[in-house]
C-alpha cells in the first residue's frame, strides 16, 4: 500500500515527515505542494492578468492577483527597454560593419550611430583603413641553383570587409602562406645575380601581383598595398666569397664605366675636328674659287684697257708688280746695266729716314704713296748714274 493512499497510515510513512512527527509531537504533516494546486494558482494569476475572474471560492484573492500582474508588467517593460538600448552601437569612421542576422549575412553598415535587435544580428567591426604588415624571411633556390637569403615586408588593407569576415576562417595566416608561396615563384624564375643587384624592384613588383592574384583567388578582402625587399644576399656560410665577386663585377663595371667616358670624351672631339676641317677645305675652295674668278674678271678688264693704252697700263702694271715685291722687302739689290758692280739700295734706311708718323707702326712696311715716291727716287737716281757712266766711257 503507498504511502498516500486513504485510509493507510499514510503519516507514519510520509517521506517528508520531520522527526518531531515520528516522535509524537503536536505539529501537522509539512510535506511538499500538490502540483495540481500550484497549476491552479498559477491560472488564477493568468486570470487576473487577463481581466477574468477568479476561481470558485476564491474572491478574497483578488488583490493579491492584481498587485502580482502589475508586477511582472513593469518586470516586462524593464526588460524590453534594456533589450532596446543593447541594441544601439556606433561605427567608427574608418570602420566598417557586417551584419549578420541568425548567422546569415544581412547587410553592410556605414560609419555612425547603428541599431540591430541584439541577440538576433552580430555585428562584426573591421578597419579598412589602416595599413598592416607582415614580415618574411627565407632562404630560396634560384632558377641558376643558387642559394639566397631574401628578407620581404608586404603591407596590406582589408577591401572587401564582407570577404574579409565570412570568405576565409584566417585570412591574414592565408596572407602569410601566399607571400611565402608567390616569393618562391619568383625568386626561382630569376637568376642570383640580378636578385643580388639591381632586380630587387623588379623582384618586388612580380611578388606583389602574383600575391595579389591569389588574395583574389582566395577572396579574402586584402588589397596588397606595397611589397618591400628589404634584403637579398648569400647565406652567411659563403657570403665572404660572394663579397669578393660583386666587388670583382664592380671593378668591372667601373671600367667598363672609365672607358664609356674615355669614348665619349674622344669621339666628339674627333668628329668635330673632322667637321672643323672639312668646313676649312669647304671654306678655302670657295676662297680660291672666288679669287680665280676675280683675278679672271680683273684680267678680262685690264686686257680691255691695255687694248685702249698699252704704254700706260704696261707701266701701270709694272708698278704695280713693284709695290707688291717691295712690300715685302727691306732691302733691293739692282744690276746696273752696262757695268760689272751691283747697286744696293738701302731701302730700310730711306724708309726710317721719313717721319715715322707716315710709317706703318705695326709691321713697318711702306703705304703704296711712300713706296711710289721711293720708287721714282730709285729711278731717278739709276738715270743719273746711267748718264755718269756713259760720260765715262765716252
Amino acid at each position: 500500500m503507498a504511502w498516500n493512499e486513504p485510509g493507510g497510515n499514510g503519516n507514519n510513512q510520509d517521506p517528508w515527515n520531520n522527526g518531531g512527527d515520528r516522535r509524537g509531537g503536536g505539529k501537522k504533516d509539512q510535506g511538499p505542494p500538490d502540483l495540481d494546486e500550484a497549476l491552479q494558482k498559477l491560472q488564477e494569476k493568468l486570470n487576473g492578468i487577463f481581466g477574468k475572474g477568479g476561481s470558485k471560492g476564491g474572491g478574497g484573492s483578488g488583490p493579491s492577483a492584481g498587485s502580482s500582474a502589475g508586477l511582472l508588467v513593469v518586470v516586462a517593460v524593464v526588460m524590453l527597454v534594456g533589450w532596446a538600448v543593447m541594441g544601439f552601437y556606433t561605427v567608427d569612421q574608418q570602420e566598417r560593419g557586417v551584419v549578420l542576422r541568425l548567422g546569415k549575412y544581412q547587410e553592410t553598415v556605414m560609419p555612425g550611430l547603428q541599431w540591430n535587435p541584439p541577440l538576433i544580428d552580430n555585428v562584426i567591426t573591421t578597419n579598412v583603413t589602416r595599413v598592416s604588415a607582415y614580415e618574411h624571411r627565407s632562404l630560396m633556390l634560384t632558377e641558376d641553383e643558387n642559394i639566397v637569403d631574401v628578407s620581404m615586408t608586404v603591407q596590406y588593407v582589408i577591401s572587401d570587409p564582407v570577404n574579409y569576415a565570412l570568405k576565409v576562417r584566417d585570412p591574414n595566416v592565408s596572407l602569410q602562406h601566399a607571400s611565402e608561396s608567390a616569393l618562391r615563384h619568383t625568386v626561382g624564375s630569376s637568376e642570383m645575380n640580378s636578385i643580388l643587384t639591381a632586380g630587387r624592384e623588379v623582384l618586388g613588383s612580380d611578388v606583389k601581383e602574383r600575391l595579389q592574384n591569389y588574395m583574389d583567388g582566395y577572396q579574402t578582402g586584402l588589397r596588397i598595398t606595397q611589397i618591400n625587399i628589404k634584403e637579398a644576399k648569400a647565406p652567411s656560410q659563403v657570403q665572404d666569397a660572394f663579397d669578393d665577386v660583386i666587388k670583382a663585377r664592380e671593378d668591372e663595371q667601373r671600367s667598363i664605366n672609365q672607358s664609356e667616358s674615355y669614348r665619349n670624351g674622344i669621339v666628339p672631339e674627333a668628329r668635330g675636328n673632322a667637321q672643323r676641317m672639312k668646313e676649312e677645305a669647304n671654306g678655302y675652295r670657295e676662297r680660291v674659287v672666288a679669287q680665280a674668278e676675280g683675278d679672271a674678271k680683273r684680267f678680262v678688264s685690264l686686257l680691255t684697257e691695255y687694248q685702249k693704252a698699252p704704254e700706260v697700263t704696261r707701266e701701270r702694271l709694272y708698278l704695280d708688280a713693284m709695290e707688291t715685291v717691295y712690300a715685302n722687302n727691306s732691302k733691293v739689290l739692282v744690276d746696273v746695266e752696262g757695268g760689272n758692280n751691283m747697286m744696293y739700295l738701302p731701302l730700310d734706311k730711306l724708309a726710317e729716314s721719313r717721319p715715322r708718323a707716315a710709317t706703318s707702326s705695326s709691321s713697318g712696311r711702306l703705304s703704296s704713296s711712300e713706296l711710289r715716291d721711293v720708287t721714282n727716287q730709285v729711278i731717278e737716281q739709276l738715270r743719273q748714274r746711267q748718264q755718269s757712266t756713259s760720260r765715262e766711257v765716252r
